[in-house]
């Protein structure tokens, strides 16, 4: 496997079902750099977690466009929206984030998502109930898809009725992230679609927040909307474009992860049904599934404001740095035996969330609704088994996840 093959390797679709004998090749060499003005990749855990607290790594999306990458940045298909602080450095970032973590849970508000738990519960059952006399699922379609679309529709203060619209809009904005998406003539129309999806979630968006401006609800759009706290308010674009980020990237890698783990279960049954048994082991089988099969594999969008040594070998300024954050996770050095699926792992410290002052903003979100929906899937099912394994993938390598989980059982408990 040669180096130079290495990073088109990474996004090689061939690969999408099972990318680990390519990290494991890819750590032999912890900073690769292959081309000239190519990316270096970086593979090792304790590398990747420094990265990520190294202000000299910037996560500025003019940043990166003056690296010229073009390629994987398709988070700029904006429809006129600001880039969210996700694309920000500090001070801007850290001001924007100050004001969404005040809405959006803990520490701020600690029982904003902790008081969602019934409702999750409700949603979840709704969605398994569903199933009625049926024997086989699309687990995607009908469950891992629609139960966090619904969620955070709830967070924001989404009227029910128009949930159905935010699902239309969700498709092609995640179709978007591809980072294949736009390299050909055939993906013009879904770039199109995309900036028109956008568009049209950001004119509802910005209706709703102009009704939360006049009357305020218990909810997190009223509470973005009406902050007045140190770090002053946000503007009507930062609120929309803030919204956009938990909707589009909280309900994608919760998808990946409610369907990455349910397949890695049906893998390992015995782990399945310690589960049914014992629905406190979700912690833990989240946690590790965040370290075995994360649900964001790699962070393509990060470019060096100052020269960096890693491992003896100087990244200059202007760089572009890929973390493999999934290569990390299976890291020799930090995990033992890291190729093995182990819940009961005494020390599970992944980089699922990554780290540093861009790790997961919905975090809390994203562990609360899968551990409810394992732990439930596992409770009411019988004898689940896969239809096909693998299963057919997504064709993002950022966003890893299965399109499809056929999964085949005896009834509902």
């Amino acid at each position: 496997m040669p180096h130079a093959s290495m990073m088109r390797q990474i996004t090689d679709f061939a690969n999408r079902a099972n990318p680990y004998p390519v990290y494991e090749e890819l750590r032999r060499t912890p900073v690769l750099h292959e081309e000239e003005d190519g990316p270096y990749l970086i593979s090792s855990y304790y590398d990747i977690k420094a990265l990520l607290h190294d202000p000299r790594i910037s996560s500025d999306a003019a940043n990166l466009a003056a690296a010229g990458d073009d390629a994987l940045d398709q988070t700029e298909e904006t429809g006129g929206l600001p880039p969210s602080f996700l694309r920000l450095d500090p001070p801007e970032h850290d001001r924007l984030r100050r004001i969404a973590n005040g809405a959006f849970g803990p520490p701020h508000r600690p029982r904003r998502i902790e008081s969602m738990r019934g409702q999750m519960r409700d949603i979840v059952t709704e969605l398994i109930d569903g199933f009625g006399d049926a024997r086989q699922i699309d687990l995607v379609d009908q469950f891992a898809y629609p139960f966090p679309v619904t969620v955070i529709c709830r967070l924001l203060g989404v009227p029910r009725e128009d949930e159905p619209k935010f699902r239309t809009w969700v498709d092609p904005l995640v179709a978007s992230l591809d980072p294949d998406t736009g390299r050909g003539a055939d993906d013009t129309d879904h770039r199109k679609t995309a900036r028109e999806a956008r568009m049209q979630l950001g004119m509802y968006l910005a209706e709703l927040v102009e009704e939360r401006a006049r009357e305020p609800r218990d909810d997190m759009l009223s509470d973005l909307v009406n902050s007045r706290g140190p770090d002053g308010a946000m503007t009507m674009m930062e609120v929309l474009s803030t919204s956009v980020l938990l909707l589009i990237a909280g309900h994608e890698t919760t998808v990946n992860l409610i369907t990455n783990g349910m397949l890695t279960l049906l893998r390992h049954p015995e782990y399945l049904r310690r589960l049914r048994e014992d629905p406190g082991l979700s912690v833990n089988i989240v946690e590790e599934l965040l370290r075995y099969e994360p649900p964001v594999q790699l962070v393509p969008q990060r470019t060096c404001i100052g020269d960096i040594e890693v491992r003896g070998v100087t990244i200059p300024k202007g760089s572009r740095i890929w973390l493999v954050l999934a290569a990390g996770n299976r890291d020799p050095e930090r995990f033992e035996d890291p190729e093995r699926f182990d819940p009961d792992r005494g020390d599970i410290q992944h980089l699922g969330f990554g780290s540093g002052i861009h790790s997961c903003f919905g975090a809390p979100l994203a562990r609360l609704e899968t551990q409810i929906a394992l732990s439930e899937l596992a409770r009411r099912l019988e004898s689940p088994r896969l239809v096909e394994d693998p299963p057919p993938y997504r064709q993002n390598a950022v966003l890893r996840g299965p399109r499809h989980l056929g999964i085949a059982f005896e009834g509902l408990r």
